[in-house]
């Protein structure tokens, strides 16, 4: 496999230290939203002076059914979701290439999300990696969690992804996405480009 490119290139200046939260969010949906508002919670309870950040992993990624929406199609959708919440005001996004060397990771992370915060997450890999690193790890236990896994919500969506009926699509992910996010999907043309994306091509259905 050839190597990946950095893209996007760290910033100039790092985030502040604050807490963090990493996922692919291909899409935002109800698992990653609910980490969200607990960290979020946990931040004001604990260090309400220090942002949240959320990070936006496998920027760099071809599009494929795994990773079907750009890092900045993926920024849009958290954004859309945000401007629909309250509170939230000590928010940022920041969107970090994959460079497949665990070991590595943290310290290439750290270029994007800042150093020195607290890593709150229900995911035990990636709870290890930043243990490992020094960091203060903030464990969420989420007792949906296999219910609202990417590849699941993914898989319906590629159900979905040559009708054409939107309420239909819209009750049917409901369940598993927030309204504003499937209509974003809608608006872009981001579900049909499924039917594509499966092996060999083709549209499905």
């Amino acid at each position: 496999m050839s190597e990946l490119p950095l893209n996007p290139l760290p910033p100039n200046i790092s985030t502040a230290p604050g807490v963090v939260v990493l996922g692919r969010f291909q899409p935002l949906h109800l698992g990653h939203i609910s980490l969200i508002e607990a960290a979020e919670k946990w931040r004001l309870e604990n260090y309400p002076n220090s942002p949240l950040v959320l990070c936006i992993g496998s920027s760099n990624r071809p599009e494929s059914m795994e990773n079907p929406w750009s890092y900045r199609e993926r920024e849009a959708m958290i954004n859309i979701w945000l401007k629909n919440q309250e509170g939230f005001d000590n928010v940022e996004i920041v969107s970090i290439p994959d460079i497949e060397n665990p070991p590595k990771w943290v310290d290439h992370a750290e270029k994007y999300h800042g150093k020195n915060g607290f890593f709150f997450t229900s995911d035990n890999s990636s709870a290890e990696l930043y243990s490992e690193a020094g960091w203060n790890v903030i464990r969420h236990t989420f007792e949906k969690r296999n219910q609202f896994e990417g590849w699941r919500v993914r898989a319906t969506a590629l159900m979905l992804s040559t009708i054409s009926d939107e309420d239909a699509i819209r009750t049917i992910l409901s369940i598993s996405m927030p309204e504003s996010i499937i209509n974003y999907l809608i608006e872009i043309d981001g579900l049909r480009r499924l039917a594509f994306l499966v092996e060999g091509g083709e549209p499905v259905g």
